[in-house]
């Protein structure tokens, strides 16, 4: 369905069933509390960029130009009254990349929660999105103890996280980039400015009642910075976040919100 939305969605209304619409939804209400930095319309950006058709490049000036000015979710239109999409114009291109798999990882969880009782599972779709139901079976209560993965120590976990009925998300850009020019650039793009950030955190882990938020925060903190960040989550006690950024010269540095103790331990 996203990919007919891509191809004809700019001709008309296009009807799609209604989770994938509810999905949309919930991808523009981010778009709009994170000031633009998450984006489901980034799929331009990401074309022009040749992470999603190689090979991977710098744009052209005329090329990233046309692609920003195909990029916003202010250009869909959506009508829950029929479930169906317009595109403002024609090039827009809905790219999931940031909240799909957190998203089918909900829709597996869901499926657990209506044919089984009682539920405890841990779901995962690799290293960067899970969520953990109920408690491992001998740690009644306790929750799911989850190592976080050390972009520059894969070896040796930043610490473990404690999960109940919560999804997680990480970002980072340390293995999906390439060198052009003498400089790196990651593949989480900036639909703000079309751009990978010059130096963005190392990796930012978001803890979510969704995987499908924390998967789409942790894409939009990555680029936004802690700060900004502490406000889009003030007033969210349902939120937490990890922040590993470059520090000094003493290394790196590990920034937490929303964790006590017993939730995270750092190695």
């Amino acid at each position: 369905e996203v990919s007919r939305l891509n191809a004809t969605a700019h001709l008309g209304p296009v009807v799609v069933e209604p989770g994938l619409f509810k999905l949309l939804t919930r991808g523009v209400e981010l778009w709009q509390r994170t000031g633009g930095a998450y984006d489901l319309t980034s799929g331009a950006l990401s074309n022009a960029w040749g992470f999603t058709r190689p090979p991977r490049r710098v744009p052209s000036p005329t090329a990233l130009a046309e692609a920003r000015a195909h990029t916003g979710s202010n250009l869909l239109k959506l009508e829950p009254a029929d479930h169906s999409v317009l595109f403002e114009k024609e090039g827009v291109s809905i790219n999931l990349g940031s909240i799909g798999k957190g998203y089918a990882i909900d829709q597996a969880a869901q499926l657990l929660r209506d044919y089984w009782l009682p539920t405890s599972a841990l779901i995962h779709g690799g290293r960067s999105s899970l969520y953990a139901m109920g408690s491992p079976p001998d740690r009644f209560l306790v929750g799911w103890q989850v190592a976080l993965h050390n972009p520059l120590d894969p070896e040796r976990p930043l610490g473990t996280v404690r999960l109940r009925d919560r999804g997680l998300g990480t970002s980072g850009a340390a293995f999906q980039r390439f060198e052009e020019g003498g400089r790196l650039y990651g593949h989480i793009i900036d639909p703000r400015t079309g751009e990978p950030p010059s130096q963005g955190p190392l990796s930012v882990t978001v803890l979510a009642p969704t995987a499908a938020e924390a998967d789409a925060l942790s894409t939009a903190f990555y680029l936004i910075g802690p700060e900004a960040s502490s406000e889009i989550m003030r007033g969210r006690p349902d939120l937490s976040a990890i922040f590993w950024i470059q520090g000094d010269r003493d290394g790196p540095d590990l920034i937490t919100y929303a964790l006590d103790e017993a939730d995270f331990h750092r190695f």
